[in-house]
């Protein structure tokens, strides 16, 4: 389960489907990388075939991402059994 989110934006979206904040491309994409997040009960759930998992190292050690749409990536921690601090990131 999603616990919490970094961004006002990303959990509005999560939450009621408002976009406004958001300017990543596909957003149909996003809605089933974090459906999938709230549903998962470990972070290697989110291993699956297109979504490029993966683990973060630098800073953001202890954290997970996995390809949102083009150049974004959906990261998160996570914490017994949910996902925290979920957030919508630009790599580039």
């Amino acid at each position: 389960m999603i616990r919490n989110f970094r961004s006002k934006g990303l959990r509005r979206f999560a939450e009621s489907g408002d976009a406004s904040k958001l300017s990543v491309p596909n957003l149909d994409r996003v809605r089933r990388v974090l459906a999938t997040l709230d549903a998962a009960t470990a972070p290697e759930q989110l291993d699956l075939p297109g979504f490029r998992f993966h683990v973060l190292k630098g800073r953001d050690k202890g954290r997970y991402a996995v390809d949102a749409s083009r150049n974004y990536r959906v990261t998160f921690g996570w914490d017994g059994r949910d996902a925290v601090e979920v957030d919508l990131e630009d790599y580039h």
